[in-house]
């Protein structure tokens, strides 16, 4: 273990976060320009390789450049340890560029309570105000309301796949609770930061108009779902046969999916699906 030289509180460089290994790396790039799903913004910003999440569907682990790192997706994260000297040494002007914090990892993933990454690189974009959205599904994501609220233009989007705790072990076994998510995403709307809820992918739920309720009671500005294509689905870590067995036994194919979209735009305003939901604010 070394010093932690630029950001965090603790004084060494964990090689270990629960079950997942830890490697710190000098990047080349800490922004990148916005294509395919985000072409819509003009940076994605990534603080983090690899995601210790490791929903089992997640597309982020084809973007692995091993076949060994993408057959242990959700087991190792590699810290961008010089993306606030990247940020400082930047001569593009930020101020109203768009950038989505994060694409392919999640800036709330445990490794962030040690290193604190994503809250130095925060308080250096206050600096230049870009327009900013954040995409997570962890509740200590409401450590930084306070530095959300210095953002002229932001937005935090809380991603909730499902009502069924079942679901959620199955394809999502070490993220927090959808209770949990909920009640953080409504935490940091209460403080008058904007908000979205991103059901993405929409997994099999057990009762859909009351998961629309309590998606509603959070206030989120609006909402964005869509489908989880079974068939094509790209699983990792050998969860696809359970997965499969999930949506027989609840009935979740296109025709459910369906059923239950027209539920939740009943129930829920400014509902988008799929990309749209996604557009720079």
């Amino acid at each position: 273990m070394t010093s932690l030289p630029l950001f965090g509180m603790s004084p060494e460089e964990p090689d270990r976060i629960g079950h997942a290994t830890v490697e710190f790396r000098e990047a080349r790039s800490i922004l990148t320009p916005g294509s395919g799903f985000m072409r819509g913004f003009d940076f994605t910003l990534n603080p983090y390789s690899g995601c210790s999440f490791g929903c089992t569907y997640c597309y982020a682990a084809f973007f692995a450049r091993e076949q060994e790192l993408r057959d242990r997706w959700g087991y190792w994260v590699h810290v961008k340890k010089n993306a606030v000297a990247l940020l400082r040494r930047m001569r593009t002007d930020l101020r109203g560029k768009t950038i989505y914090m994060s694409s392919v990892t999640d800036p709330y993933q445990p490794i962030e309570k040690t290193t604190e990454l994503v809250r130095t690189i925060l308080r250096e974009l206050v600096r230049f105000q870009p327009r900013l959205v954040i995409q997570t599904r962890s509740p200590f994501v409401t450590r930084d309301i306070d530095l959300f609220k210095e953002f002229e233009v932001i937005q935090v989007n809380m991603t909730v796949t499902t009502d069924s705790e079942r679901v959620r072990r199955a394809f999502e076994p070490l993220c927090p609770s959808t209770r949990r998510r909920l009640d953080a995403i409504a935490e940091v709307g209460a403080a008058g930061v904007r908000t979205a809820i991103t059901m993405t992918p929409l997994l099999p739920l057990e009762d859909p108009p009351s998961f629309a309720d309590a998606v509603r009671l959070t206030n989120a500005a609006h909402f964005v779902v869509q489908p989880f294509h079974r068939e094509q689905g790209k699983f990792v870590r050998g969860t696809r046969e359970e997965a499969l067995s999930l949506f027989r036994d609840m009935a979740w194919d296109d025709d459910g999916y369906r059923r239950a979209v027209t539920v939740l735009r009943a129930r829920l305003p400014n509902l988008f699906e799929g990309q749209e939901g996604f557009a720079p604010i």
